[in-house]
């Protein structure tokens, strides 16, 4: 009988440890087209990023985006401080993609958990916007230009969204992608530099 207990206690912590392991990588998705910060961060073209280049998909924080969610100076890294590079301005010296306004672009997210989706959402920086200053709302247009409603629905690993790019700026922007989960208080944070 002893040795039945000891070979269920041993088979249960397998199953258990395998859980644990698999429970963690399966999270969660980040904006991959225009390239996000953390997706720099991953693909090695940003250094001395910290934990975000091995989980580039683990942006997630409290949903509610503009009127709740991460706050002021946090918003790129969804208000976890264990991707706070995310949020340092880098004196403006994140690497940005070239786009014009009025141009039609193609978003493109990588999800590797594909959750219950309310919505994708895409805000733009204003003009006035300081690239060498962490990010507050007051720097955004709150209102997003782009907004793609899944109804609770699950999207495909690669989510592409067809928008039109605001008119009207200049110089250096940041768009701020956020995807909110249907069936949890959580969204998923993806800021990206832009250049006009």
């Amino acid at each position: 009988m002893r040795k039945k207990t000891c070979a269920v206690a041993v088979g249960l912590g397998v199953v258990c440890s395998f859980t644990l392991a698999t429970g963690s990588a399966s999270s969660h998705g980040y904006i991959n087209t225009p390239p996000s910060r953390q997706a720099l961060c991953a693909a090695g073209t940003v250094t001395n990023c910290g934990d975000i280049q091995y989980e580039p998909q683990s942006v997630e924080g409290p949903k509610g985006f503009p009127a709740s969610g991460p706050a002021d100076g946090r918003i790129c890294s969804g208000g976890n401080s264990r991707f706070s590079q995310l949020d340092a301005p880098r004196g403006g010296a994140w690497p940005a993609t070239h786009l014009t306004g009025g141009q039609s672009y193609s978003f493109t997210w990588k999800l590797t958990a594909r959750h219950s989706t309310t919505n994708f959402a895409y805000y733009l920086t204003k003009n006035g916007y300081d690239p060498t200053r962490p990010l507050t709302r007051s720097a955004l247009n709150t209102t997003p230009f782009l907004k793609i409603s899944y109804n609770g629905s699950q999207p495909p690993a690669t989510v592409v969204h067809q928008g039109t790019i605001p008119t009207g700026l200049s110089g250096k922007q940041l768009i701020v992608g956020v995807w909110t989960i249907a069936d949890t208080s959580n969204a998923f944070y993806a800021c990206a530099d832009v250049q006009f």
